[in-house]
Protein backbone atom coordinates (compact mmCIF):
# COMPACT_ATOMS: atom_id res chain seq x y z
CA UNK A 1 0.00 0.00 0.00
CA UNK A 2 2.90 2.31 0.65
CA UNK A 3 3.83 2.85 -3.44
CA UNK A 4 0.36 3.68 -4.20
CA UNK A 5 -0.12 7.24 -4.92
CA UNK A 6 -2.47 9.08 -3.25
CA UNK A 7 -4.93 11.76 -4.82
CA UNK A 8 -5.50 15.22 -3.18
CA UNK A 9 -8.64 13.95 -1.67
CA UNK A 10 -7.59 11.10 0.28
CA UNK A 11 -8.05 12.99 3.61
CA UNK A 12 -11.66 13.35 2.71
CA UNK A 13 -12.15 9.57 1.84
CA UNK A 14 -10.48 8.86 5.17
CA UNK A 15 -12.57 11.61 7.04
CA UNK A 16 -15.73 9.81 4.89
CA UNK A 17 -14.56 6.18 6.25
CA UNK A 18 -14.37 5.16 2.94
CA UNK A 19 -13.72 1.78 1.78
CA UNK A 20 -10.12 2.33 -0.03
CA UNK A 21 -8.46 -0.34 -2.12
CA UNK A 22 -5.81 -0.58 -4.68
CA UNK A 23 -6.99 0.66 -8.70
CA UNK A 24 -4.25 1.37 -11.04
CA UNK A 25 -2.15 2.20 -8.93
CA UNK A 26 -3.80 4.31 -6.87
CA UNK A 27 -5.31 4.36 -3.54
CA UNK A 28 -8.79 5.14 -4.08
CA UNK A 29 -12.53 5.12 -2.32
CA UNK A 30 -14.56 2.10 -3.41
CA UNK A 31 -17.27 2.79 -1.33
CA UNK A 32 -18.63 5.08 1.10
CA UNK A 33 -22.48 3.82 2.48
CA UNK A 34 -22.41 1.27 0.46
CA UNK A 35 -22.32 0.49 -3.90
CA UNK A 36 -26.31 -0.08 -4.24
CA UNK A 37 -26.97 3.11 -2.03
CA UNK A 38 -24.18 5.03 -4.50
CA UNK A 39 -26.01 3.74 -7.46
CA UNK A 40 -29.06 4.54 -6.77
CA UNK A 41 -28.49 7.81 -5.36
CA UNK A 42 -26.48 8.33 -8.76
CA UNK A 43 -29.64 7.24 -10.57
CA UNK A 44 -31.34 9.63 -8.88
CA UNK A 45 -29.91 12.77 -7.56
CA UNK A 46 -26.27 13.74 -7.86
CA UNK A 47 -22.98 11.83 -7.13
CA UNK A 48 -19.57 12.99 -6.43
CA UNK A 49 -16.85 11.09 -7.97
CA UNK A 50 -13.17 11.49 -7.09
CA UNK A 51 -11.31 10.87 -10.19
CA UNK A 52 -8.02 12.46 -9.78
CA UNK A 53 -5.83 9.54 -10.52
CA UNK A 54 -7.04 9.70 -14.81
CA UNK A 55 -3.70 11.14 -16.72
CA UNK A 56 -3.90 14.36 -18.43
CA UNK A 57 -1.47 15.57 -20.84
CA UNK A 58 -1.47 19.14 -22.65
CA UNK A 59 -0.36 19.33 -26.67
CA UNK A 60 0.75 22.58 -28.23
CA UNK A 61 1.61 23.34 -32.01
CA UNK A 62 0.61 22.13 -35.46
CA UNK A 63 -1.81 19.34 -34.87
CA UNK A 64 -1.04 17.94 -38.13
CA UNK A 65 2.90 18.92 -39.22
CA UNK A 66 3.92 17.87 -35.87
CA UNK A 67 1.90 14.42 -36.39
CA UNK A 68 -0.90 14.69 -33.26
CA UNK A 69 -3.35 14.10 -36.06
CA UNK A 70 -2.01 10.35 -37.04
CA UNK A 71 -1.99 9.25 -33.48
CA UNK A 72 -5.34 8.63 -32.53
CA UNK A 73 -8.15 6.23 -34.40
CA UNK A 74 -10.01 9.81 -34.28
CA UNK A 75 -9.35 13.02 -36.61
CA UNK A 76 -8.25 15.43 -33.94
CA UNK A 77 -8.11 18.52 -36.29
CA UNK A 78 -11.86 18.08 -37.49
CA UNK A 79 -12.86 18.55 -33.43
CA UNK A 80 -14.26 21.89 -33.23
CA UNK A 81 -12.99 24.44 -29.92
CA UNK A 82 -14.90 23.06 -26.76
CA UNK A 83 -16.12 19.75 -28.05
CA UNK A 84 -14.04 16.60 -27.13
CA UNK A 85 -14.06 13.36 -28.77
CA UNK A 86 -13.69 9.68 -28.04
CA UNK A 87 -11.24 7.00 -29.20
CA UNK A 88 -8.58 4.75 -29.37
CA UNK A 89 -4.87 4.77 -29.02
CA UNK A 90 -3.50 1.39 -30.86
CA UNK A 91 -0.70 -0.67 -30.90
CA UNK A 92 0.59 -2.22 -34.99
CA UNK A 93 -1.63 -5.20 -34.37
CA UNK A 94 -4.46 -2.64 -33.93
CA UNK A 95 -4.74 -3.91 -30.08
CA UNK A 96 -6.02 -0.78 -27.49
CA UNK A 97 -3.10 0.31 -26.05
CA UNK A 98 -5.25 2.75 -23.98
CA UNK A 99 -9.32 4.54 -24.98
CA UNK A 100 -9.33 8.05 -24.10
CA UNK A 101 -10.64 11.24 -24.66
CA UNK A 102 -9.40 14.62 -26.24
CA UNK A 103 -10.71 17.68 -25.68
CA UNK A 104 -9.87 20.51 -28.47
CA UNK A 105 -9.10 23.57 -26.36
CA UNK A 106 -7.91 26.13 -29.19
CA UNK A 107 -6.63 25.85 -32.57
CA UNK A 108 -3.22 24.66 -31.54
CA UNK A 109 -3.98 23.25 -27.93
CA UNK A 110 -4.96 19.86 -26.93
CA UNK A 111 -5.72 17.84 -23.92
CA UNK A 112 -5.57 14.55 -24.03
CA UNK A 113 -7.47 12.10 -20.84
CA UNK A 114 -6.15 9.34 -20.18
CA UNK A 115 -6.52 5.97 -17.68
CA UNK A 116 -4.49 6.20 -14.56
CA UNK A 117 -2.58 2.75 -14.94
CA UNK A 118 -1.28 3.68 -18.34
CA UNK A 119 -0.97 6.94 -18.19
CA UNK A 120 3.29 6.62 -18.40
CA UNK A 121 3.33 4.33 -21.29
CA UNK A 122 0.65 6.30 -23.22
CA UNK A 123 2.92 9.13 -23.23
CA UNK A 124 5.97 7.52 -24.13
CA UNK A 125 3.77 5.87 -26.95
CA UNK A 126 1.97 9.38 -28.13
CA UNK A 127 5.60 11.76 -27.78
CA UNK A 128 7.70 8.55 -29.93
CA UNK A 129 5.10 9.31 -32.88
CA UNK A 130 5.01 12.97 -32.68
CA UNK A 131 8.12 14.74 -34.52
CA UNK A 132 10.98 15.55 -32.55
CA UNK A 133 10.22 18.47 -30.51
CA UNK A 134 6.98 18.27 -30.17
CA UNK A 135 5.23 20.00 -27.25
CA UNK A 136 3.51 17.13 -25.61
CA UNK A 137 3.11 17.80 -22.20
CA UNK A 138 2.42 15.60 -18.75
CA UNK A 139 0.19 17.75 -16.47
CA UNK A 140 -1.33 15.01 -14.51
CA UNK A 141 0.15 16.10 -11.59
CA UNK A 142 -1.18 19.58 -11.18
CA UNK A 143 -4.54 19.04 -12.36
CA UNK A 144 -7.19 17.34 -10.32
CA UNK A 145 -10.63 16.08 -11.75
CA UNK A 146 -14.34 15.12 -10.16
CA UNK A 147 -17.09 14.21 -11.65
CA UNK A 148 -20.80 15.17 -10.69
CA UNK A 149 -23.24 12.68 -12.27
CA UNK A 150 -26.83 12.14 -11.97
CA UNK A 151 -30.08 13.91 -13.02
CA UNK A 152 -29.59 16.90 -10.67
CA UNK A 153 -26.23 17.48 -11.57
CA UNK A 154 -27.10 20.33 -13.40
CA UNK A 155 -28.86 22.37 -11.14
CA UNK A 156 -26.17 21.42 -8.91
CA UNK A 157 -23.37 23.16 -10.43
CA UNK A 158 -25.68 25.96 -11.83
CA UNK A 159 -25.73 26.70 -7.79
CA UNK A 160 -21.63 26.66 -7.24
CA UNK A 161 -20.41 27.68 -10.87
CA UNK A 162 -22.86 29.61 -13.05
CA UNK A 163 -25.43 29.69 -14.97
CA UNK A 164 -23.37 28.94 -17.86
CA UNK A 165 -23.04 25.29 -17.24
CA UNK A 166 -26.19 25.35 -18.20
CA UNK A 167 -26.22 25.69 -21.82
CA UNK A 168 -23.48 22.98 -21.83
CA UNK A 169 -24.83 20.56 -24.92
CA UNK A 170 -23.47 16.39 -24.61
CA UNK A 171 -19.44 16.17 -25.25
CA UNK A 172 -18.99 19.77 -25.05
CA UNK A 173 -17.11 22.05 -22.51
CA UNK A 174 -16.42 25.45 -21.39
CA UNK A 175 -13.41 27.30 -19.80
CA UNK A 176 -14.25 29.37 -16.71
CA UNK A 177 -13.74 30.27 -13.07
CA UNK A 178 -14.49 27.48 -10.17
CA UNK A 179 -13.78 28.82 -6.21
CA UNK A 180 -11.94 31.25 -8.52
CA UNK A 181 -9.61 28.99 -10.09
CA UNK A 182 -9.41 28.45 -13.91
CA UNK A 183 -10.94 25.26 -14.71
CA UNK A 184 -12.43 22.62 -17.49
CA UNK A 185 -15.78 22.29 -16.85
CA UNK A 186 -17.26 18.89 -19.57
CA UNK A 187 -20.28 17.85 -20.34
CA UNK A 188 -19.05 14.05 -20.21
CA UNK A 189 -18.84 11.08 -17.46
CA UNK A 190 -19.08 7.68 -16.87
CA UNK A 191 -22.47 6.63 -15.79
CA UNK A 192 -25.27 7.26 -18.42
CA UNK A 193 -26.54 9.84 -16.37
CA UNK A 194 -26.57 13.70 -16.98
CA UNK A 195 -23.41 14.63 -15.34
CA UNK A 196 -19.92 16.69 -15.77
CA UNK A 197 -16.68 16.42 -15.54
CA UNK A 198 -14.25 19.23 -13.86
CA UNK A 199 -10.77 19.63 -14.30
CA UNK A 200 -9.34 22.26 -11.78
CA UNK A 201 -5.77 22.97 -10.31
CA UNK A 202 -4.98 19.81 -7.74
CA UNK A 203 -4.65 22.53 -4.70
CA UNK A 204 -7.97 23.98 -5.16
CA UNK A 205 -9.73 20.71 -5.60
CA UNK A 206 -10.38 20.31 -1.72
CA UNK A 207 -12.78 22.95 -1.62
CA UNK A 208 -14.66 22.47 -4.57
CA UNK A 209 -15.15 18.56 -3.15
CA UNK A 210 -16.23 20.20 0.18
CA UNK A 211 -18.32 22.76 -1.68
CA UNK A 212 -20.38 20.36 -3.44
CA UNK A 213 -20.96 17.74 -0.45
CA UNK A 214 -22.58 20.66 1.49
CA UNK A 215 -25.70 20.37 -0.60
CA UNK A 216 -28.04 17.85 0.56
CA UNK A 217 -28.25 16.59 -3.39
CA UNK A 218 -24.89 15.37 -3.68
CA UNK A 219 -23.35 12.19 -1.56
CA UNK A 220 -20.03 10.93 -2.19
CA UNK A 221 -19.80 7.72 -4.22
CA UNK A 222 -16.60 5.71 -5.25
CA UNK A 223 -15.43 2.97 -7.89
CA UNK A 224 -17.60 0.31 -6.71
CA UNK A 225 -20.77 2.24 -8.04
CA UNK A 226 -19.00 3.61 -11.16
CA UNK A 227 -18.28 0.35 -11.95
CA UNK A 228 -21.82 -1.24 -11.83
CA UNK A 229 -23.43 2.13 -13.59
CA UNK A 230 -20.91 1.94 -16.98
CA UNK A 231 -21.91 -1.55 -16.79
CA UNK A 232 -25.50 -1.04 -17.07
CA UNK A 233 -25.07 1.23 -19.90
CA UNK A 234 -22.42 -0.93 -21.31
CA UNK A 235 -19.19 0.99 -21.37
CA UNK A 236 -16.30 -0.38 -21.80
CA UNK A 237 -13.66 -0.62 -19.11
CA UNK A 238 -9.90 -0.33 -20.05
CA UNK A 239 -8.04 -3.69 -18.40
CA UNK A 240 -11.32 -5.91 -18.62
CA UNK A 241 -13.10 -5.18 -21.47
CA UNK A 242 -10.41 -3.69 -23.26
CA UNK A 243 -6.46 -4.42 -23.66
CA UNK A 244 -3.99 -4.50 -26.40
CA UNK A 245 -4.29 -7.85 -27.30
CA UNK A 246 -8.12 -6.59 -28.25
CA UNK A 247 -9.15 -4.12 -31.12
CA UNK A 248 -12.09 -1.67 -31.30
CA UNK A 249 -13.66 -3.73 -34.15
CA UNK A 250 -13.82 -6.77 -31.83
CA UNK A 251 -15.03 -5.17 -29.09
CA UNK A 252 -17.74 -3.39 -31.03
CA UNK A 253 -16.40 0.26 -31.28
CA UNK A 254 -15.75 0.68 -35.20
CA UNK A 255 -18.10 3.61 -34.32
CA UNK A 256 -15.16 5.68 -33.03
CA UNK A 257 -12.58 4.11 -35.74
CA UNK A 258 -12.06 6.36 -38.34
CA UNK A 259 -10.58 4.33 -41.29
CA UNK A 260 -10.46 6.94 -44.03
CA UNK A 261 -7.43 8.43 -42.17
CA UNK A 262 -3.94 7.58 -40.89
CA UNK A 263 -2.94 6.12 -37.55
CA UNK A 264 -0.64 3.14 -36.38
CA UNK A 265 -3.22 -0.18 -36.19
CA UNK A 266 -5.16 0.83 -39.19
CA UNK A 267 -3.63 -2.21 -42.04
CA UNK A 268 -4.48 -4.55 -39.21
CA UNK A 269 -8.13 -3.11 -38.43
CA UNK A 270 -8.27 -3.41 -42.17
CA UNK A 271 -7.06 -7.04 -42.62
CA UNK A 272 -9.43 -7.86 -39.73
CA UNK A 273 -12.03 -6.31 -41.54
CA UNK A 274 -11.31 -7.99 -44.25
CA UNK A 275 -11.12 -11.95 -42.23
CA UNK A 276 -13.19 -11.16 -39.35
CA UNK A 277 -12.55 -11.54 -35.65
CA UNK A 278 -11.69 -14.69 -34.19
CA UNK A 279 -14.08 -13.19 -30.95
CA UNK A 280 -16.52 -10.50 -30.44
CA UNK A 281 -17.51 -8.54 -27.45
CA UNK A 282 -21.35 -8.98 -26.26
CA UNK A 283 -23.57 -8.29 -23.91
CA UNK A 284 -25.78 -10.69 -22.12
CA UNK A 285 -28.09 -10.83 -19.33
CA UNK A 286 -28.86 -13.38 -17.02
CA UNK A 287 -32.33 -15.13 -15.35
CA UNK A 288 -31.59 -14.44 -12.15
CA UNK A 289 -30.10 -12.10 -9.57
CA UNK A 290 -26.87 -13.94 -9.84
CA UNK A 291 -23.70 -12.21 -10.44
CA UNK A 292 -21.14 -13.46 -13.55
CA UNK A 293 -17.34 -12.60 -12.69
CA UNK A 294 -14.56 -11.57 -15.05
CA UNK A 295 -13.16 -14.60 -15.87
CA UNK A 296 -16.15 -16.33 -16.17
CA UNK A 297 -16.33 -19.04 -18.94
CA UNK A 298 -19.23 -18.84 -21.27
CA UNK A 299 -20.46 -21.74 -23.07
CA UNK A 300 -22.98 -22.20 -26.30
CA UNK A 301 -24.12 -25.50 -27.41
CA UNK A 302 -22.22 -26.99 -24.99
CA UNK A 303 -18.61 -26.02 -26.13
CA UNK A 304 -16.86 -23.06 -24.59
CA UNK A 305 -17.44 -20.22 -26.59
CA UNK A 306 -15.66 -17.55 -24.58
CA UNK A 307 -15.24 -15.59 -21.95
CA UNK A 308 -16.89 -12.78 -19.38
CA UNK A 309 -14.73 -9.50 -19.14
CA UNK A 310 -17.27 -7.75 -17.01
CA UNK A 311 -20.54 -8.45 -14.89
CA UNK A 312 -22.35 -7.89 -11.99
CA UNK A 313 -26.51 -7.57 -10.05
CA UNK A 314 -28.26 -4.88 -11.90
CA UNK A 315 -30.03 -3.41 -9.84
CA UNK A 316 -32.03 -1.17 -12.44
CA UNK A 317 -32.93 -4.49 -14.33
CA UNK A 318 -32.92 -7.27 -11.31
CA UNK A 319 -30.78 -9.72 -13.02
CA UNK A 320 -27.08 -10.43 -13.43
CA UNK A 321 -25.64 -8.43 -16.63
CA UNK A 322 -22.33 -8.77 -18.24
CA UNK A 323 -19.88 -8.12 -20.87
CA UNK A 324 -17.41 -10.78 -22.68
CA UNK A 325 -16.11 -12.20 -25.92
CA UNK A 326 -17.66 -14.92 -27.72
CA UNK A 327 -17.16 -16.86 -31.11
CA UNK A 328 -19.36 -15.17 -34.03
CA UNK A 329 -21.33 -17.78 -33.68
CA UNK A 330 -22.50 -17.36 -30.59
CA UNK A 331 -22.68 -13.80 -30.73
CA UNK A 332 -26.42 -12.91 -32.18
CA UNK A 333 -29.17 -11.19 -29.86
CA UNK A 334 -31.42 -14.05 -28.33
CA UNK A 335 -28.05 -16.96 -28.47
CA UNK A 336 -28.79 -18.88 -25.07
CA UNK A 337 -25.25 -19.16 -23.29
CA UNK A 338 -24.17 -20.66 -20.19
CA UNK A 339 -22.18 -19.28 -18.15
CA UNK A 340 -20.19 -21.31 -15.18
CA UNK A 341 -17.29 -21.27 -12.75
CA UNK A 342 -16.28 -24.39 -10.66
CA UNK A 343 -19.85 -24.50 -8.86
CA UNK A 344 -21.41 -21.57 -10.70
CA UNK A 345 -23.76 -22.01 -13.26
CA UNK A 346 -26.59 -19.56 -14.96
CA UNK A 347 -28.07 -19.38 -18.21
CA UNK A 348 -28.15 -16.02 -19.96
CA UNK A 349 -28.99 -14.84 -23.12
CA UNK A 350 -27.16 -12.49 -25.38
CA UNK A 351 -28.83 -8.95 -25.49
CA UNK A 352 -28.20 -5.26 -27.45
CA UNK A 353 -26.32 -2.37 -25.67
CA UNK A 354 -27.56 -0.48 -23.59
CA UNK A 355 -28.51 -3.50 -20.84
CA UNK A 356 -30.27 0.57 -18.93
CA UNK A 357 -31.81 2.65 -21.43
CA UNK A 358 -33.40 5.13 -19.11
CA UNK A 359 -30.72 7.47 -17.90
CA UNK A 360 -30.22 11.06 -17.80
CA UNK A 361 -27.52 11.36 -20.09
CA UNK A 362 -28.97 13.52 -22.67
CA UNK A 363 -31.67 15.14 -20.92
Amino acid sequence: MEDLKATPLRMHHEGLKALMAPFGGWLMPIQYEGILAEHKWCREQAALFDICHMGEFLFKGDLVAEGLEDVFTFSVKSIPAGRSRYGFLLNERGGVIDDLIVFRLAEDEVMIVVNAATTGNDLAVIRSRLKPGAQLTDISARTAKVDLQGPLSRDVLVEVIGPQVAGIPFFKFIRTKVLGADALVSRTGYTGELGYEIFLPAEKVAGLWERLLRDPRVKPAGLGARDLLRLEVGYSLYGNDLDDNTTPLAAGLSAFVNLDKSFVGKEALLEEQRKGADMVKIAFKGNSRRSPRHHYEIFHGGAKAGTVTSGAFSPMLGVGIGLGFVKPEAAKPGTVLTIKQDRVEMEAEVVELPFYPGGSLRS
